[in-house]
């Protein structure tokens, strides 16, 4: 195009204020940008530095649906962290900057927020100015999970869904002056029945950090009583039409409504029509409400992606009373045969190879949030000059500007729905079902997305043939992929095969890693290899976790190239055979995967621009569209030099004095990774030494996986300082963390191998010498476990079964349940089964409601000729185990405790 679109142009004129002139708010000292900083993190993207109270993601938005009258909310609240309770918070600890999760380093807080926790945020607005019969709505793009909104302490209403925007009319909540905005945030993250995507609580390799709270944009507009709520637009190529929903407020019988579309700024098309035979039509059939002819239609697609403008006005007479500006690109997807009649991708009736990639959608310092929009447009763009044409937004829904990025830059996008957590808990699969459905509605009208993929390697999948078949009804304007990966190839081995795949599908689909791999031919369908790759290239200085980086394999940088041609040349092949998409893992690294192209911090490319560009030409034909932008500066190419044979030189510029923190932390890796452990515990002391902050979570989790003997510094740190250390990492990490050293250096040496003879008298006084209280407990536990696992010595068992729960009974290594089932089988003496029976009372009444557990009590119990009370534990036990495969084994027991016979085996007494 040589001219840009209105739309687009707009977008680029409209920032935060629309209507400033009567929302100026005198901020307090708290809320001032001054009084924010980004907290410190060791990685980060070039454009963190850019993010300040004042430009927090600026831009309008919601491309799909302009309107000027607006303002940004995005910048400095107030917050707390609370526990569950309802009660309106009156004190908060700070401030955090909205829109990054409370979780980011750029919220300027970086805090967890547990299940039983709740998140508060608090700002003021000025009361606007409203002409009669204007309304305010307060939109928020996203909140994880679900948002409570309360005006002038005044409960508005309440949203769940961690990726839908929502707004709320606050019109009559509010009051002259100032108004208080209050919103309370519950986030199971993946303890709930919400769906989640890759948090968790707990993150590693494929999971990662969780982004609670508000997460996009929150904005405030003004609009008319009745005004345009939504709209809907779905090209008609091959009849040349745009069928378009209009769905309004307040229906008024004497409006119409007009829609003007435009092509570089010159009318191609307008359809006038009154609004009540548009509300009657939309009652009757709300998949389509009118269409307009859009002729000699310019089609959008990756090699030119054309949008054209489109003007949406509510009038009455000749006054315009609502006007919302969008725009559109008409394109189509769909399966057809090619010349050789096979079932392959079509994109506006030409066959086109799906050359993607697995986007999650990450950064460093704002976990969910980019922390610019030129940062949230960078990805695409990246991914684009690469040469690939497809991006499989994996497991999460972006922000309305991504989409939009997508459209303008010309992307096709395989859009994931976010999975159900995997156990599929109560109430689960209604709430994915929403938000599934919700998902759709507002991503609709991007021209960008082509494939809705509902189910991920059979996480949390459940009734896919229904529910492929339901989307595709729902949406027959994209291709449905019902189960990506529900073949999954690791090493050529197939894991957990599947009896019906892809049953209702528009393709088959199968992941495969590391190397490509064809899916099955099934007639209709488009086969697709919807993962593969995950080659782990480490890049020293750009790791989230330089101690934990993961790939499916791992090569060095000057292998990947190779590697990657390698695997292009072999989907070559499998397109010929029948293959129409790939998409590679991955673009970027992400948190303690280390198998992108780039970096997570996206500083350093791992196979120069060019020569990717050019492997990548064999699938996909880099028209002007994707031609490099020179003024784009996509990332620094890696240094393939630069790895662990440095070894020695390093050592030199250490012997020479060189003791900078990046530096000796690199060496003490390079040192554990060459078995070095003596250099490995100086470098690493020697590191501990410099750091300012050694008590911050990142530099204790970084402490706490370079310490490997009783020599590290961060071995007496753990000892000495166990309950700071428990504050930051979590209950008992300290101890965990001496307790392996002990157990590595004191205890294993000599019980190991099939001729030890272990004095454990010997062995227990030595450890109780060196480290008192502590080792005794562990010591205790270790002879418990030997003497129940290696030996079987029930009489020694038993003994050290009670030694142990009299110390370690509230915060027990081993699984209490499993010790007391073992003690109620072997043991006899009526003392040490009064014991573990109160071991298991407390034990239910603390950890373990499971049927396991009451099952375990009611044993002790019954066992110790307690038969009433035990009657009633086993009672419970059955009604939690009812319908599941080994209901029989409680059934059994439950008989002969009532006819009184034995439930223990008679001869392991």
């Amino acid at each position: 195009m040589t001219k840009k679109n209105n739309i687009l142009t707009l977008l680029a004129l409209i920032t935060t204020n629309c209507y400033a002139q009567d929302n100026h708010i005198s901020l307090s000292k708290d809320l001032r940008a001054d009084n924010y900083s980004m907290q410190p993190i060791h990685m980060q993207s070039r454009w963190a530095k850019d993010v300040n109270p004042a430009n927090a993601l600026k831009e309008y938005p919601r491309p799909q649906m302009v309107r000027k009258s607006w303002q940004n909310l995005n910048g400095l609240w107030e917050y707390v962290i609370t526990d569950s309770k309802n009660s309106i918070p009156t004190n908060y600890e700070g401030t955090i900057l909205v829109p990054y999760p409370i979780e980011s380093a750029l919220s300027g807080v970086q805090k967890s927020l547990t299940p039983d926790q709740r998140l508060w945020y608090k700002r003021n607005i000025q009361n606007p100015i409203l002409a009669k019969g204007e309304r305010l709505l307060l939109h928020f793009g996203a909140v994880d999970w679900q948002a409570t909104l309360f005006v002038n302490k005044k409960e508005v209403g309440q949203h769940s869904g961690g990726y839908q925007n929502f707004s709320f009319d606050i019109t009559d909540y509010l009051q002259p002056g100032n108004n208080e905005l209050l919103v309370k945030v519950y986030d199971p993250t993946d303890q709930g029945p919400n769906p989640h995507g890759k948090q968790v609580l707990n993150p590693a390799n494929i999971y990662y950090t969780p982004s609670s709270g508000i997460w996009q944009t929150v904005w405030i507009e003004k609009v008319p009583t009745t005004h345009i709520i939504n709209i809907k637009t779905t090209p008609d190529i091959d009849k040349g039409l745009l069928n378009i929903n209009v769905n309004t407020a307040n229906e008024a019988n004497d409006l119409k409504i007009e829609v003007t579309a435009k092509a570089s700024g010159k009318i191609v098309s307008i359809k006038k029509l009154l609004l009540s035979s548009v509300q009657q039509a939309y009652k009757e059939a709300a998949s389509e409400i009118f269409s307009m002819t859009i002729p000699n239609a310019h089609l959008w697609s990756p090699d030119d992606p054309f949008l054209y403008d489109l003007s949406i006005k509510l009038v009455r007479g000749t006054k315009t009373v609502d006007q919302v500006e969008s725009y559109f690109g008409m394109r189509k997807i769909n399966i057809q045969k090619d010349e050789k009649g096979i079932d392959r991708i079509f994109l506006n009736n030409k066959y086109t190879y799906n050359l993607g990639t697995l986007d999650q959608g990450f950064w460093p310092e704002g976990l969910y949030t980019a922390p610019t929009d030129e940062a949230l447009a960078f990805d695409i763009k990246a991914i684009k000059s690469m040469g690939f044409n497809t991006i499989r937004k994996h497991i999460k829904i972006e922000p309305e500007r991504w989409y939009y990025h997508a459209d303008k830059m010309g992307m096709l996008v395989w859009q994931d729905f976010v999975n159900p957590p995997h156990s599929l808990p109560e109430g689960s699969r209604q709430i994915f079902e929403k938000e599934m459905q919700e998902t759709m509605d507002q991503l609709h009208n991007h021209p960008s997305i082509v494939t809705w993929v509902l189910f991920n390697e059979r996480w949390g999948a459940y009734d896919q043939k229904r529910l492929t078949e339901w989307v595709e009804n729902y949406d027959s304007s994209r291709i449905v992929n019902g189960h990506t990966g529900e073949l999954l190839y690791v090493n050529n081995e197939l894991r957990d095969p599947s009896d019906s795949p892809w049953i209702s599908s528009n393709m088959t689909d199968v992941h495969a890693y590391p190397n490509p791999m064809n899916a099955p031919a099934q007639p209709g369908k488009a086969r697709a290899l919807g993962e593969f790759g995950g080659v782990g290239v480490p890049v020293p200085s750009h790791e989230w976790n330089d101690l934990q980086g993961w790939g499916y394999i791992q090569v060095t940088p000057a292998e990947l190239k190779g590697k990657y041609e390698m695997m292009t040349k072999h989907l070559k092949q499998l397109e010929a055979e029948g293959l129409s998409a790939s998409i590679y893992t991955q673009p970027f690294d992400v948190e303690g995967e280390e198998n992108g192209l780039l970096t997570y911090d996206r500083a350093i490319i791992k196979i120069p621009i060019n020569e990717i560009r050019d492997i990548n030409k064999a699938l996909v034909n880099q028209t002007k569209a994707f031609a490099l932008d020179p003024q784009f500066v996509i990332a620094e190419n890696i240094d393939i030099n630069d790895n662990d044979s440095k070894y020695e030189a390093f050592l030199n510029q250490y012997e020479k004095g060189k003791r900078d923190s990046a530096f000796l932390r690199r060496l003490t890796l390079i040192s554990l990774r060459k078995k070095d452990q003596p250099r490995a515990t100086q470098f690493g002391n020697d590191y501990i030494n410099i750091l300012k902050e050694p008590y911050s979570k990142e530099n204790l989790t970084f402490i706490r996986q370079i310490t490997r003997t009783s020599k590290d510094k961060g071995f007496e740190l753990f000892r000495t300082q166990s309950e700071k250390v428990n504050t930051i990492l979590g209950e008992n990490q300290a101890e965990g963390e001496v307790k392996q050293i002990i157990n590595t250096e004191e205890i294993s040496p000599y019980i190991s191998g099939d001729n030890a003879h272990p004095d454990w008298d010997a062995i227990q006084q030595r450890v109780i010498n060196k480290y008192g209280s502590l080792g005794e407990e562990f010591i205790l536990g270790k002879r418990m476990l030997y003497y129940w696992i290696v030996t079987k010595d029930w009489n020694n068992f038993a003994k050290y079964y009670v030694l142990y729960f009299e110390k370690a009974l509230k915060h027990s290594e081993y699984h209490i349940n499993n010790a007391s089932w073992t003690l109620f089988e072997h043991a006899d003496n009526p003392k040490v089964l009064e014991f573990a029976a109160n071991v298991m009372k407390y034990n239910i009444e603390t950890f373990d409601q499971s049927p396991e557990a009451y099952d375990t009590y009611a044993n002790l119990l019954y066992k110790l000729k307690k038969s009433n009370e035990a009657i009633q534990w086993e009672e419970k036990a059955l009604y939690l185990k009812r319908d599941s495969p080994d209901e029989k084994e409680f059934v059994d027991a439950l008989e002969k405790m009532k006819k009184g016979i034995p439930t223990w085996p008679e001869n392991k007494n």
